[in-house]
């Protein structure tokens, strides 16, 4: 599993929300989420922003290329 996979379903969880809320929230189709969190696909730019943006999170933290969250 990517790095940033893992970080999507940690931080869904820490916000005790479901894959389908997160979806919901972004915008897309469950599966599209789905596929997030499972590593076979990434989100483009301004969903990648929304999600650092509801995370309160830098996107480099969701991709693996920082490990501070700010």
């Amino acid at each position: 599993m990517s790095i940033f996979a893992q970080r999507m379903r940690e931080l869904r969880h820490e916000k005790g929300r479901t894959q389908t809320q997160m979806a919901e929230l972004i915008g897309i189709k469950l599966r599209a989420y789905q596929n997030y969190e499972s590593g076979t696909s990434y989100p483009e730019i301004p969903n990648l922003m929304k999600l650092a943006d509801y995370f309160d999170v830098t996107t480099d933290y969701l991709l693996g290329r920082s490990e501070e969250r700010k």
